[in-house]
């Protein structure tokens, strides 16, 4: 937990610095796609206008999140303040759920009555839009892939970046067939595609912020392979969780024979190195138990126990 912790102090300084330049850029062209937007008559290009809003806002509390999840932990906040992250990772996921419903609404009343399309307009600015939302989803990539919060940003800017290629091929093609229709049909392509990004970061939010175990640890395969460990006999009120996507915890009731501590604690560092060698648990808590000392139960029922207390 320590090295992880370091590690990501020291990319936090360089990886806010490229938020607030991608923030900038964001903020500007937002004004600018919604003028042209509406010069042009383009839902497509006022619908990914939206996204970038959107993107905005996802791009500040980002940044605000990296920023305080390197404090330190203390009396209050025992694991420190890394669950930010993820809280703003389910608020920009659950803003482009919204957003994506709002762009269908639109849609659908454009659908029933084509409004009449300045193709050279929506051709250009898309162009142009393709080109910021590229740099400032580049911008934000490093460290995306082992980060919810900046992952839940970078799928915004990539979906701006497909979104604004879709609004340009729809361009194009209004501007050689005068098709109006199909600035609302490629509106919808692209709410589909930002509910499709969004539904995956919401659900993993809620799956950590719940506790969960993580979708890639099989917890009897984690039993097996601890049971294996020379001096386990058995395991009980095990707990698996995620503090972040890439901070794993375990809680677990460890039973060995009636040995020193020194012997206990021999088994305790393998059970350990186990977990963080096998599967990235990098925060152990194990209590050893003698065999027989305590009723064994694999999972523990908190409101069983807080119940009969």
């Amino acid at each position: 937990m320590t090295h992880a912790h370091t590690h990501f102090k020291d990319l936090q300084g360089p990886t806010t610095r490229r938020l607030a330049i991608s923030l900038g850029l964001t903020a500007a062209f937002v004004l600018v796609e919604v003028g042209a937007g509406l010069y042009a008559n383009s839902l497509a290009l006022l619908t990914d206008a939206a996204h970038n809003i959107t993107d905005v806002l996802a791009l500040a509390l980002t940044w605000w999140a990296l920023r305080i999840t390197i404090r330190p932990a203390h009396s209050g906040q025992t694991y420190g303040y890394h669950r930010a992250g993820i809280l703003v990772a389910l608020i920009n996921s659950t803003t482009l759920v919204l957003i994506a419903l709002g762009i269908f609404y639109d849609a659908y009343r454009r659908l029933l009555a084509p409004p009449v399309i300045k193709a050279d307009v929506l051709i250009g600015v898309g162009a142009a839009a393709v080109v910021v939302n590229l740099v400032t989803a580049l911008m934000v990539r490093r460290g995306s892939e082992h980060d919810l919060n900046l992952r839940s940003t970078y799928l915004h800017l990539m979906g701006d970046v497909l979104s604004t290629l879709g609004a340009v091929a729809a361009g194009i093609v209004i501007r050689f067939t005068g098709f109006n229709w199909l600035d609302p049909l490629v509106s919808i392509l692209i709410g589909l595609l930002i509910l499709w990004n969004a539904w995956g970061i919401v659900r993993e939010s809620v799956n950590i912020l719940m506790e969960a175990t993580p979708a890639d640890v099989d917890v009897d395969t984690v039993v097996t392979d601890i049971l294996k460990v020379e001096g386990v006999r058995g395991v009980h009120d095990l707990h698996i969780w995620s503090i972040t996507r890439e901070m794993r915890t375990l809680s677990a009731h460890i039973l060995t024979d009636d040995v020193p501590i020194s012997e206990g604690v021999k088994v305790q560092a393998a059970v350990s190195e186990l977990l963080n060698h096998a599967y990235g648990i990098t925060h152990a808590t194990l209590q050893l138990e003698c065999v027989g000392c305590i009723p064994a139960s694999l999972y523990c029922d908190i409101t069983a126990n807080n119940h009969n207390h």
